[in-house]
């Protein structure tokens, strides 16, 4: 049992994407702050997922753009890519390639990563996703010690991994305590909870919205590979087989260079949400691991160029796109994704997003959006909960929404939201619930969160 003491203005659980941003911002306005992560280290599935892809996005200002600063103070670190071949695009896929190649691009820049929105679609509009679609990759051995050195530079943030709650004690909708694993009870002021399955939220009786027959976004294990030392196709275990067994063919893959040349490979998907569900965890991830070296198998067998590489590394965990949606304030739905900020009238917006609807899996489809749209800050405030925010995919998202507004950058600008209004709401004595919306934005801004479009020079 560790003592951490009472003396936390802030507790944030889950230490991914919102979670940091959460912690990162709350702490460099003054608010001690603990931040809790149940694996070995902070990072989420930037770390663990092999999700070291940044898609191109309005929303990665902010916190997005100081990480992304820190990450290429370090050679090799970071870079930003462009899209190579594609087989939606059969004119300059030569040769072949199983599905899109996404190279490091030295004459880009950062504030080059921020638009998504204005194509007609990947396939039809060919010259356009070339011009605009650009993103960060970044090695996570990098990542998660550039965020632990920032975090440390506050003096104020204190990180604790390998631990999880089993114990929450809420009364009349306010946190008190909750209980680690080895049996520590921690008390604070605010809670954030940054876990993408909103358990913080749900332990204190927060609703989670029912979704109807709406499939959940499905699931992906990302594999690295790396360059070989002889060519050749690599062997496999036995007892897999060579067709494909779960679909009709083996999926397409996005692949993306690292600066060392390197690639992660995302095959789109590697199981579907419901299969992944009823197998259950440790059983879901053992399958992924053998769809993943049996799609690797055929890559190397029909793509004679990928016999240059070898497995490097299979990520430890799933790379989840979705999971339920806490009943908060304010659930942000389809309407507001295509109505886009010239049709919104939220006063509270606090993250700008631009990604298409995007659902992996079977009946899925990417709809490109015409224009950003705003996401309000009372998405992040759980109905019936006074001193707890939610930063996460399980936040208040219909599961419309959920398909555009899951991605890491976007989910770590709402941490940012959640811990600059947790700063807010303790120096005026307010629950952060009611952090006042006019300040928060300002605030957002002073800290270089760009709420407007176009954007200007704060981006980079």
């Amino acid at each position: 049992m560790r003592n951490f003491g009472d003396g936390w203005n802030l507790i944030v659980l889950g230490a991914g994407s919102g979670g940091i941003g959460a912690a990162l911002a709350a702490a460099r306005q003054g608010l001690r702050t603990l931040l809790i992560e149940q694996w070995p280290a902070i990072g989420g599935l930037a770390v663990h997922g092999g999700v070291n892809v940044w898609e191109p996005g309005v929303g990665g200002t902010g916190i997005p753009y100081d990480i992304y600063c820190r990450l290429r103070q370090k050679p090799g670190a970071a870079g930003i890519y462009s899209f190579g071949r594609h087989c939606c695009w059969p004119g300059s896929n030569k040769p072949p390639f199983p599905g899109g190649e996404l190279l490091i691009d030295p004459e880009q820049s950062y504030s080059d990563t921020l638009r998504r929105h204005g194509s007609r679609g990947l396939a039809e509009d060919e010259a356009f996703v070339r011009k605009r679609w650009h993103g960060v990759v970044f090695e996570p051995d990098a990542y998660a010690p550039a965020v632990e050195g920032m975090l440390r530079e506050t003096g104020l943030v204190e990180t604790l991994t390998g631990s999880g709650f089993v114990e929450a004690e809420c009364i009349g909708g306010r946190l008190e305590s909750i209980v680690l694993n080895d049996g520590s009870r921690l008390r604070a002021g605010t809670w954030i909870d940054a876990t993408e399955t909103g358990a913080l939220c749900r332990a204190c009786g927060a609703g989670v919205v029912p979704r109807g027959a709406a499939p959940f976004n499905a699931v992906s294990l990302i594999y690295r590979i790396t360059p070989a030392q002889s060519p050749g196709i690599e062997p496999i275990p036995g007892g897999i087989p060579s067709a494909c067994w779960w679909r009709d063919e083996f999926p397409v893959m996005s692949c993306v260079q690292y600066p060392n040349k390197d690639r992660s490979c995302n095959m789109l998907p590697t199981m579907s949400a419901e299969e992944c569900l009823a197998l259950g965890p440790r059983a879901a991830y053992m399958e992924c691991g053998r769809r993943v070296k049996a799609h690797w198998r055929w890559v190397q067998q029909r793509y004679p160029e990928f016999r240059q590489y070898r497995i490097a590394q299979i990520a430890p965990r799933l790379g989840i796109r979705e999971t339920i949606h806490l009943d908060c304030e304010y659930m942000l739905c389809g309407a507001d994704l295509l109505q886009g900020l010239p049709g919104q009238r939220h006063p509270d917006i606090v993250a700008l997003c631009d990604h298409a609807m995007d659902r992996h899996g079977q009946g899925g489809g990417c709809a490109e959006l015409a224009r950003p749209y705003g996401i309000p800050f009372r998405s992040l405030v759980p109905r019936g909960l006074q001193n707890v925010l939610v930063s996460s995919m399980a936040a208040g998202f219909t599961a419309e929404a959920a398909t555009s507004c899951r991605l890491s950058r976007t989910i770590m600008q709402l941490g940012q939201a959640a811990g600059t209004a947790a700063a807010i709401a303790c120096r005026l004595g307010l629950p952060p619930r009611e952090a006042p919306a006019e300040k928060l934005r300002k605030a957002l801004a002073d800290q270089r969160v760009r709420l407007d479009w176009p954007l200007g020079g704060h981006a980079s």
